[in-house]
């Protein structure tokens, strides 16, 4: 197998596990600060799709830092492929609940203008925004996990 940026094992690939924690667990914090996201079962969905992916992101980092300490090398094809499948699985829910949550948010506070606290939508906004950002970097590492796959 190949070692490009963003495979197990190296710098890239650390800094992309850290951001999606970093993106999801804003996302979290985002909505739980607010007083009635679990009036909203997107919302609610939103919060259990990001703390899965806090929980893979954060233990595929630690992962990736003990073989940069290590200098090993993770390119095992079956420990690839349950990147590949945890990745596009992560990948899926985040999307969905992002699209739910967005979908919600337009639609309740900007629509139908029932948003009378401004902050509380401005999080809920936030929650948003930063699901979608923790999305595009499991993307990123979805795609680079399914490439390396192949390429083995």
């Amino acid at each position: 197998m190949k070692d490009f940026p963003g495979t197990p094992g190296t710098f890239t690939g650390l800094v992309l596990r850290i951001s999606q924690c970093i993106f999801a667990a804003g996302s979290i914090a985002s909505m739980a600060t607010t007083t009635s996201f679990f009036n909203f079962t997107a919302f609610c969905y939103l919060i259990a799709s990001m703390g899965l992916q806090v929980i893979w992101s954060f233990v595929l980092a630690v992962l990736d830092a003990y073989a940069l300490v290590r200098k090993k090398v993770l390119h095992n094809p079956v420990l690839v492929s349950l990147f590949v499948v945890g990745d596009w699985v992560t990948a899926t829910l985040s999307l969905a609940a992002a699209s739910a949550s967005a979908g919600i948010t337009v639609l309740y506070f900007g629509d139908l203008g029932s948003c009378k606290l401004g902050e509380e939508c401005q999080k809920y906004q936030m929650s948003v925004a930063l699901a979608y950002m923790s999305w595009v970097t499991v993307a990123i590492s979805s795609l680079i996990m399914l490439w390396l796959l192949a390429a083995g």
